[in-house]
């Protein structure tokens, strides 16, 4: 099987194509770097995103937050659950860890808030 994807690592945006056999990638091509084919085998094996979102802090002002690593793309929606239940209380620093281990990443503040 092959499948075509739009590479989303740099501003290239290299077409790549993967064929896969046995649900594994057995071959990349269209890749101008290593890591376009790195990324081909994982969005064709085991997706991952990176997501990124706001929360209400105690107070009402919205907080931008972010996972600080990707996740698989099948927990997004389960992690915007927890994620939409939480409500910090500032001040928060960028990079502070509102909540650890949401399927394997922080939540972490993306900006400074007083």
């Amino acid at each position: 099987m092959k499948r075509e994807l739009t590479c989303i690592v740099c501003p290239i945006g290299c077409s790549l194509v993967a064929e896969i056999e046995d649900g594994k990638v057995v071959s990349v091509s269209g890749n101008t770097c290593p890591r376009g084919k790195a990324y081909a085998e994982t969005e064709c094996v085991a997706p991952k995103r990176t997501v990124t979102t706001t929360v209400r802090c105690i107070g009402g002002r919205i907080l931008p937050v972010k996972t600080d690593r990707t996740i698989p793309k099948e927990k997004v929606f389960d992690a915007m659950k927890i994620i939409n239940n939480l409500h910090p209380v500032l001040p928060i620093s960028a990079g502070d860890i509102i909540m650890k281990d949401v399927f394997g990443s922080n939540i972490v503040a993306v900006k400074n808030m007083f």
